[in-house]
């Protein structure tokens, strides 16, 4: 099982692992450790480099299994490489995951909404949220609310709690449906401290501060109560 670097610290940039299986349908690598994301929960998987020896691979994605997909001939099991991510693309993605636990903590304390989807990009993003009706004032009022906590610069802390002890937490889970199975009985947590607290796998930055200005660029119906709501970041 690859030991998963980035879930304790997002800021790992560059990390040295041995190759333990290859994927040669994909031409793929799996690695015994590992600080690139591989994707899910609406958050992009990370790209970046795996040196062997002299010669450099992109790596153009991760895939579930945590299959890192490179360009060229595969390194053999037992090989010693180094991973290094795109720093900059995984850094505005960090800003934006927290971004969107901004916006969904802020419209769950304050309008009791619960999230029904969402997704990221590289500083956008987007998140679905059961409002019976959501004015224009209202969402100028979002927005307002959000920016607040960016400059109240609230520390955001990760941990990994067994099963049974995260759902004792009220309120972990804030999409609609549970999506965490059975078969996961050790959960990551991510707190946006006096904000938000809620289960979650993907990469943050470490304060609120760090995300910038948060702009709500559009906002539509779904139809019923599912309203969606469009977030910017500057770059």
């Amino acid at each position: 099982m690859t030991i998963l670097l980035y879930q304790m610290d997002s800021y790992l940039r560059e990390f040295d692992a041995e190759v333990v299986a290859q994927d040669a349908a994909q031409n793929g690598i799996v690695l015994d450790r590992s600080a690139f994301y591989p994707g899910g929960g609406g958050q992009l998987p990370d790209i970046g480099m795996i040196s062997f020896g002299q010669t450099d691979y992109a790596v153009s994605r991760v895939k579930r299994g945590n299959a890192h997909i490179i360009d060229g001939e595969l390194p053999p099991v037992g090989a010693r490489v180094r991973g290094k991510l795109n720093w900059e693309r995984r850094y505005k993605i960090m800003r934006t995951h927290t971004a969107m636990h901004i916006l969904c903590g802020v419209i769950w304390r304050d309008y009791q909404a619960s999230v029904t989807g969402g997704n990221m990009d590289v500083l956008s993003g987007r998140m679905d949220f059961e409002f019976e009706r959501l004015a224009p004032e209202v969402v100028v009022e979002i927005e307002k609310k959000i920016n607040l906590e960016v400059d109240a610069a609230r520390a955001v802390k990760v941990e990994i709690l067994p099963r049974e002890a995260a759902f004792q937490i009220p309120d972990l889970i804030r999409t609609k449906i549970n999506l965490l199975p059975e078969s996961i009985q050790e959960v990551r947590t991510v707190e946006i401290v006096g904000l938000d607290l809620q289960a979650d796998g993907g990469t943050h930055v470490d304060n609120t501060r760090e995300v910038g200005a948060i702009k709500i660029a559009k906002y539509k119906s779904k139809g019923g109560i599912n309203k969606r709501l469009y977030v910017e970041l500057e770059d």
